[in-house]
């Protein structure tokens, strides 16, 4: 790619900067005023820094290489006063001659070799900073730190993010698990920048959207007596023991079954197991109580136990985040998120 692609045609060159007292003001509506070049007054010296736009840069660089203000001017479609202005300019900034000018064109000066040197890799670095920052503006590139509560084995998350990795190889993706309380504070803090979480709760400085549904399993030992039916009701389960995990989701579902088993007028026996999810599975294999899970982690197959559907038991999930949070992987990750809820109904 040229260096000097995609310029602007040259605009009424800006006044040189004055002193006043112990600053410097750019003149009003100056827009490239010292891009290049730091801007300082060393006060009671009076010493200026050189202050000069990329213009003058990209100028200098199509003029060394084609050897003639005229075809610079032709390549950057702009007046040939404008070239030999800006580096013009350029020179006076610098302080030295970049030049030997000819009737037949122009010729680099030592300086201007030296200078040409340095110019050349000075916009190789900002054309491959603003590519690589474009990158990430559209989301092909960056960071996500996403909190989860339901399981990635199968279901909706898991076909979001095998689509989203397949769309946006370049974002890297670091998944956190925890309970609904820790995920939304960090999404307040931008640790985290997304959670899925079960239900449709309203949080506090955050956005929240339902996305999708997943219906809810009784977790059962192969050899129980309800092994054997395709759907269960609660009110088979009033009497049942059940047991959950002391790390998340453990509490949530200890709190559900409380709610749904109430509601048949019974309390339940819950035992809290200190052990992972997985091994809380190898317990109700063991036949020490049962548990309920989500239909994402029905996708996860263990030895000695089976999932049946509880009837018309539905678990809503939803994304939160906060609207402060403007990284651009987040907003392609929820877009698609959207997309794939919608095509869910």
């Amino acid at each position: 790619m040229a260096l000097y692609e995609n310029i602007a045609q040259d605009p009424k060159p800006l006044p040189a900067p004055e002193p006043r007292g112990i600053s410097f003001e750019p003149p009003a509506g100056a827009t490239e005023y010292c891009s290049v070049g730091v801007l300082a007054t060393e006060y009671g010296v009076g010493t200026l820094t050189p202050c000069f736009g990329l213009r003058h840069i990209r100028y200098f660089v199509v003029a060394a290489e084609v050897g003639n203000f005229r075809k610079a001017a032709t390549a950057l479609s702009v007046r040939e006063s404008a070239i030999s202005r800006r580096i013009r300019d350029l020179e006076d900034q610098i302080g030295a001659s970049l030049f030997h000018r000819r009737s037949s064109g122009v010729t680099l000066t030592f300086a201007g070799e030296r200078f040409l040197q340095r110019a050349r890799k000075g916009l190789k670095a900002i054309n491959e900073g603003t590519r690589d920052v474009a990158k990430i503006g559209r989301g092909e590139e960056g960071s996500l730190r996403v909190g989860i509560f339901s399981s990635l084995a199968s279901g909706f998350l898991w076909d979001l993010f095998r689509t989203f990795g397949h769309r946006h190889p370049g974002v890297r993706i670091d998944f956190v698990e925890g309970d609904p309380h820790t995920h939304v504070g960090a999404v307040r803090q931008l640790r985290v920048d997304v959670a899925f979480l079960t239900g449709q709760s309203n949080w506090d400085d955050c956005d929240t959207e339902h996305l999708w549904s997943e219906r809810v399993y009784v977790v059962l030992p192969a050899s129980h007596t309800l092994a054997t039916s395709t759907e269960i009701d609660w009110c088979d389960l009033a009497t049942s023991k059940f047991i959950v995990s002391d790390v998340a989701p453990g509490q949530e579902i200890h709190d559900y079954l409380v709610q749904r088993l109430a509601d048949l007028g019974r309390h339940p026996e819950v035992e809290v197991q200190r052990v992972s999810r997985d091994n809380l599975l190898s317990l109700v294999a063991l036949g020490r109580g049962l548990t309920v899970t989500s239909e994402a982690m029905t996708g996860s197959q263990f030895p000695g136990i089976v999932y049946r559907r509880i009837t018309a038991e539905v678990l809503p999930f939803s994304a939160v985040w906060s609207p402060q949070n403007d990284n651009p992987a987040l907003r392609c990750l929820l877009s698609l998120a959207r997309s794939m809820a919608r095509a869910l109904n």
